[in-house]
């Protein structure tokens, strides 16, 4: 699900916005990072997504949208 999500983000913001970013991570690994320099996204898989709790690091970044 996770390349899935990122492939959707990546074919979106190529689409509206001419811009490709940079992919970290992989599916297997429970991440995916998308890179486009002003937004970064961050894809996680529950069990990573609760250990890396980057809504505790970054309290003062804006949250776009959040999908359980």
């Amino acid at each position: 699900m996770l390349d899935a999500l990122a492939d959707g983000v990546a074919e979106k913001v190529q689409q509206q916005h001419r811009k490709k970013g940079r992919r970290e991570g992989a599916a297997d690994a429970g991440w995916i990072v998308l890179d486009y320099g002003d937004i970064v996204v961050h894809l996680f898989d529950p069990e990573m997504r609760n250990y890396y709790r980057l809504e505790d690091l970054w309290k003062e970044g804006k949250l776009l949208l959040r999908v359980h």
